[in-house]
């Protein structure tokens, strides 16, 4: 969900780079809603293969912590029920 997304953005130091196709979705969404400042490029293709894209998100803006603020509200099993796969890369 891009709003977790979001609110995972607050917890590293920005700006940050983000390869994973599904984070990029979340970046992109986010992007397009106003919530945060980035960047989304195509990456060098290599040999036959397409290029992947990398996005660089520089800052969440105030629309963006506004919604962090709202997303607090929530019941505290929203907060803990995202779970990740064993290797899932966080950031």
């Amino acid at each position: 969900m891009p709003l977790l997304f979001l609110m995972r953005l607050q917890q590293v130091q920005l700006p940050v780079r983000v390869a994973n196709p599904e984070e990029i979705r979340h970046v992109s969404v986010l992007l397009a809603t106003g919530l945060i400042e980035a960047e989304i490029r195509a990456s060098e293709p290599t040999g036959r293969y397409a290029a992947s894209s990398v996005a660089t998100v520089t800052r969440i803006t105030e629309d963006g912590l506004a919604e962090i603020a709202k997303m607090g509200d929530l019941p505290k099993f929203v907060k803990t029920s995202m779970r990740f796969a064993r290797g899932l890369r966080l950031m």
